[in-house]
């Protein structure tokens, strides 16, 4: 159920590091900050990939969740034990330097988390897990990569099965066996990390969903892209809305906390 509090959340994106004109650009994808906008009706703020002069205790003592964006890259390798080649290419390093402290940090201050599919990888190798670095390449496994098209809402159109887990986290937020997702990725799960458990399958085996399982707040990370159909979407929209829930009823409990002091 929803909960009130008089401030709109501020939730915390990493942001993506891009060479263009000149510049090393931080940036995030719009999709993404129009689900927070419109999805839990907070306010974005994109964190630079300055991890040698970010203080991430300040920045989570302001914030009120972290949003863990996808991206064309991918972690580097060596981050999980693999070797980086060419294959393995677009690499963001700046953006791992950054994020994978930061998801350590906010899980033990209790911050509400949400990990989309990049975001996802980085969350697994946080806890100690490995990737597989080009998943379609594994016999069995099928082509999780994005459709080749230059229209958007072609690339990022819903069509492939996730199986949820009997009793799972997704499993309680949709209240059924298997939803419809847009899952689009090279990489993904190998090792599971530390005190992570599956949420949800592809039919051809792989995991398409995490919790955190002992996460004292919302810890989720999924491989599709529901930011894509936040508002449009009712699947989408109940996973921003289950973490909008997360981080007011967080924001509310400080804030009785706060005036009990006074």
């Amino acid at each position: 159920m929803a909960t009130n509090t008089r401030n709109p959340p501020i939730v915390a994106i990493p942001a993506d590091t891009r060479e263009s004109e000149g510049y090393q650009w931080h940036s995030a994808a719009e999709p993404y900050l129009r689900a927070i906008t419109g999805g839990l009706g907070g306010i974005p703020l994109i964190v630079p990939s300055f991890a040698d002069a970010i203080d991430i205790d300040a920045l989570l003592q302001r914030v009120d969740g972290i949003l863990l964006t996808g991206s064309r890259t991918n972690v580097h390798p060596p981050r999980y034990g693999g070797t980086a080649s060419p294959q393995s290419e677009p690499h963001d390093l700046p953006r791992d330097a950054l994020s994978i402290p930061l998801i350590k940090a906010a899980l033990q201050r209790g911050l509400p988390l949400f990990a989309i599919c990049r975001g996802m990888q980085e969350l697994n190798v946080a806890l100690g897990g490995s990737l597989f670095s080009e998943v379609q390449e594994i016999e069995g496994r099928s082509d999780h990569q994005a459709p080749k098209s230059d229209i958007p809402d072609e690339r990022f159109a819903i069509r492939q099965v996730v199986h949820l887990e009997p009793g799972g986290m997704l499993a309680q937020i949709f209240n059924t066996e298997t939803i419809r997702v847009n899952s689009l990725h090279r990489q993904a799960v190998d090792r599971l990390g530390d005190g992570l458990v599956v949420e949800a399958i592809a039919p051809d085996g792989t995991i398409e969903a995490v919790n955190v399982a002992d996460a004292p707040a919302f810890a989720l990370g999924v491989q599709w892209h529901p930011e894509y159909w936040a508002t449009s979407d009712e699947a989408s929209a109940k996973l921003f809305a289950a973490f909008g829930d997360a981080i007011r009823e967080r924001m509310i409990r400080f804030e009785t906390a706060l005036s009990e002091e006074d």
